[in-house]
């Protein structure tokens, strides 16, 4: 049972594990006599934090009555550091002065390899786009109480305020 990918994306065969020298076991396409790595989507989420960073701004999405970090897909051909400027933007309006890398999961229910960063924006006032219905500005403590519950955003904020990430299994 091939357990990242079960048909051929370019044929549509069922595919099956077979040695590749080097990789181990991989699937692999009879019809097109190839190899098929696994292939996944690339996300990214984003801990938005104010200079001082003593303020975490979460959002709210597509009616949903919960809040999340601001995240977003990577597009082709674009890099993570160009999606995260990009998305802020285009959802909050906001300029990204700095950033760094967290840390990254692998989220089953989306087939999405999520990527996590501190983006650091300009202190501008917010100008949200039609894909955020509400946000708002936490303490870190009070962002600790008021992400959604179990989430991986969750997962990724935790991580960030205690230095110590603990990955839940998302199936």
């Amino acid at each position: 049972m091939v357990s990242t990918m079960d048909y051929c994306m370019f044929c549509g065969t069922r595919l099956h594990e077979k040695e590749l020298e080097g990789e181990g076991m991989i699937p692999f396409c009879d019809k097109c006599n190839e190899f098929r790595f696994p292939v996944f989507n690339t996300a990214v989420s984003m801990i938005v934090t104010n200079e001082s960073k003593d303020r975490i701004m979460l959002i709210k999405q597509y009616g949903r009555d919960r809040f999340i970090l601001v995240a977003g897909y990577v597009n082709k051909g674009e890099d993570a550091e160009d999606a995260v400027k990009r998305e802020i933007m285009e959802e909050l309006g906001l300029k990204v002065k700095s950033m760094s890398f967290n840390h990254s999961r692998y989220f089953k229910p989306s087939n999405t390899l999520m990527l996590n960063f501190t983006a650091v924006v300009d202190e501008g006032e917010p100008k949200p786009n039609n894909e955020v219905d509400h946000y708002e500005w936490f303490s870190p403590d009070e962002a600790r109480e008021n992400i959604y519950k179990g989430s991986l955003a969750e997962s990724f904020l935790l991580g960030y305020l205690d230095g110590k990430y603990n990955f839940k299994t998302y199936d």
